[in-house]
């Protein structure tokens, strides 16, 4: 398209060229098994391959050495053995047309010693990290000479595995970046000190690597342009980083990022949520760009195409990371080229994907529940064999436009039952404060697809029990959501909801607590809406800490407001009782691990967050008459087989519930419960 010309133009560098500027970024979405690529690993980046992509950069943080850990799905690049599945990988992506490269990295101090081969951590000098909670070796001059060969002899495997090119990090604070940032190497030798010492490091590491693949191998480095931490290393001095190895003639790119994942607020940063604004670091890229005479690629969340566009077609980069655009479609290049930029979906920015990676759980994306499941989930939706039949979805939340969205791209007659005038049911709730705001994307993306797919969407209609018999369907999916529960302590009736609060339906009062037992985002999301409003809140939660569910890059942005909105965060204690003590409430907090402690306070209002209760009535008046009574064969359905069961031949439909109408759970569940059900209707 002539619109998004920049992006669909090709890049040489060397021997590499790339077939557009869309790049899908190095990282790990905990898919591979032992530190080898495995099949689910594979065909999750072979899909963007299919979807078009220019560059698939695979193998984030791929370690290098014996001390690196790779227990949470990174591969393990430091033998030989490790050949093989380099050439399954890159056969797989070249067949269809991309290419590809490995990031290769050292972990240094952001490691466990506890894990893998148990060996010490390294890192220029024996400070504490304060992420992993290692504490490293420092390193002497056999610990240089050994770990320079493994950045060589892993890139060496890379290029005899038919992989494209290498990427040395020299970012995310891993061991070359340690070198690099003052904030950690507190060296007095030759490794230490001026800018000079301090690069000498990463300079031997190239010098290693270039020496090792040849002249006409493509190695590049990612490098943060700002790592925004005070005592670290700022923009201005980046800039001369990046200089020196421009000049160096060992590289052929800088892919930059912004921040360093020195603590907790340094994560949430350099791999932003919504929390921050798209390209919110395309300055520092663009900065490099200017000082320098090699290709810049821009490492940290692009979503949009007019941004992606805007940010070749003006010069600030030569490539465009867009690797949770691609997590939520992997077909976004195919879609551009196919000009139906109407069906891309797109990020909204949760960075559930992220989120899970960080505590070691496979990565897999709040909307798009094919995503890391190639193997048994599809992304392009096949029509079913069977004639068409009658699908009728009740309750047009995510769960529910998705169940829609998958019974008609099946080729099915589908109507959709919605009481509320719009579609979203919680995701309207979750997005009630202003940075939280993208997540209505969701809904907006599956409300335009069912359009499309001429479901019969019927707003503000309370479907009952005999105006979904009424239509004769063949399968009935209640997607009918949960209502919010204040929780099971004494005097719960005086209490309000998290959904009163964020909805309007109940005013803040001026002092407020609200008790968090659910430990996910509506708690923080509810005190940060009271408090903007003028309330004094305090929130209590019988964790050790507030919004347990959410990982590293979510909760110091939630933590980070609610801090600067002036709310006070109790941890620890229970909400046990609530009464009424003239025109204000006493609430008695008990604290979880010495109970006979217990502390009261009085307050004007008591929010209580306890998950949802399902919204099943309609199920429980339809289950008689259906063939399956609402069961499904749970063993079969994780499976990926047939999960039917007949358990009344006299029934006339199939019933099935999908979401909260199930139990308490999140988006990403709901939308899975629905592809898993509906692609098999």
């Amino acid at each position: 398209m002539a619109q998004y010309e920049a992006l669909l133009e090709p890049l040489q560098i060397k021997g590499m060229t790339i077939r557009n500027r869309f790049l899908s970024t190095s990282h790990q979405p905990v898919y591979n098994e032992g530190g080898r690529p495995s099949e689910r690993y594979i065909r999750y980046q072979e899909e963007k391959a299919i979807g078009g992509i220019g560059l698939a950069q695979c193998g984030g943080a791929t370690g290098i050495a014996p001390e690196n850990s790779y227990h949470y799905g990174q591969i393990d690049g430091s033998d030989d053995s490790v050949i093989p599945y380099y050439k399954e990988l890159s056969g797989r992506l070249h067949k269809h047309g991309a290419v590809c490269t490995i990031q290769l990295t050292h972990g240094g101090r952001r490691e466990r010693w506890d894990s893998s081969n148990w060996l010490p951590t390294f890192a220029p000098s024996s400070r504490r990290e304060p992420v992993h909670r290692s504490f490293p070796k420092e390193m002497e001059e056999f610990d240089f000479e050994r770990i320079r060969q493994c950045y060589a002899d892993a890139a060496v495997r890379c290029r005899e595995g038919g992989i494209d090119g290498v990427e040395v990090t020299f970012a995310s604070l891993t061991l070359i970046e340690q070198f690099l940032s003052p904030a950690v190497n507190h060296r007095s030798d030759e490794y230490g000190g001026s800018l000079e010492n301090r690069m000498r490091f990463g300079l031997e590491v190239l010098a290693r690597v270039r020496k090792a693949v040849g002249d006409d191998y493509v190695v590049g480095i990612r490098l943060p342009g700002d790592e925004l931490l005070k005592e670290g290393l700022g923009q201005e001095e980046c800039v001369e980083i990046s200089r020196r190895l421009a000049t160096s003639g060992l590289i052929d790119y800088i892919s930059v990022v912004g921040a360093t994942p020195h603590d907790y607020i340094g994560t949430a940063k350099i791999w932003p949520s919504m929390w921050l604004p798209s390209a919110a670091f395309l300055h520092l890229a663009s900065g490099i760009k200017a000082e320098i005479d090699l290709p810049v690629f821009h490492a940290t969340r692009i979503v949009d195409l007019a941004t992606a566009e805007r940010a070749l077609a003006d010069g600030h980069v030569d490539m465009v990371g867009m690797t949770r655009a691609f997590i939520a479609d992997p077909h976004f290049p195919k879609k551009l080229r196919e000009g139906r930029v109407d069906d891309i979906r797109q990020c909204v920015g949760a960075t559930y994907c992220i989120d899970r990676v960080v505590v070691g759980h496979d990565a897999v994306c709040i909307q798009n529940a094919a995503t890391g499941r190639e193997q048994t989930m599809p992304h392009v939706v096949p029509k079913a064999e069977k004639p068409r039949r009658k699908v009728v979805v009740v309750g047009a939340g995510p769960g529910g436009l998705e169940a829609a969205r998958v019974s008609a791209e099946r080729g099915h007659d589908v109507v959709l039952f919605e009481r509320d005038g719009v579609v979203g049911g919680q995701t309207i709730l979750a997005g009630k404060v202003a940075w939280r705001e993208p997540l209505s994307g969701v809904p907006r993306w599956l409300d335009s697809q069912i359009k499309k797919l001429g479901v019969d969407l019927r707003l503000g209609v309370e479907a009952d029990a005999d105006m979904v018999r009424a239509e004769n369907p063949d399968v009935v999916v209640i997607a009918t959501g949960g209502r919010p529960n204040p929780g099971y302590f004494k005097g719960a009736e005086h209490c309000t909801t998290t959904w009163d609060i964020l909805s309007g339906r109940v005013e803040p009062g001026e002092h407020v607590l609200l008790h968090d037992d659910q430990g996910a985002e509506t708690g923080p999301v509810a005190a940060l809406f009271l408090a903007q409003r003028g309330a004094k809140v305090e929130v209590a939660t019988p964790e050790r800490k507030l919004a347990v569910e959410l990982g590293e890059c979510t909760f110091p942005a939630h933590l980070a407001e609610l801090y600067k909105a002036g709310v006070v965060i109790t941890a620890d204690h229970r909400l046990t009782e609530v009464y009424p003590e003239g025109n204000k409430l006493v609430a008695v907090l008990r604290n979880e691990y010495a109970q006979d402690m217990e502390e009261e306070r009085v307050v004007d209002q008591v929010v209580a967050e306890h998950g949802t209760l399902p919204n099943d009535e309609i199920y429980f008046v339809l289950k008689p008459h259906s063939r399956n009574l609402g069961d499904v064969n749970l063993l079969a359905l994780a499976a990926n087989e047939d999960y039917r069961v007949t358990a009344n031949p006299e029934g006339t439909f199939e019933l099935y519930r999908v979401g909260d109408a199930l139990t308490s759970r999140n988006i990403h569940a709901a939308i899975y419960d629905s592809l898993r059900l509906c692609k098999s209707f």
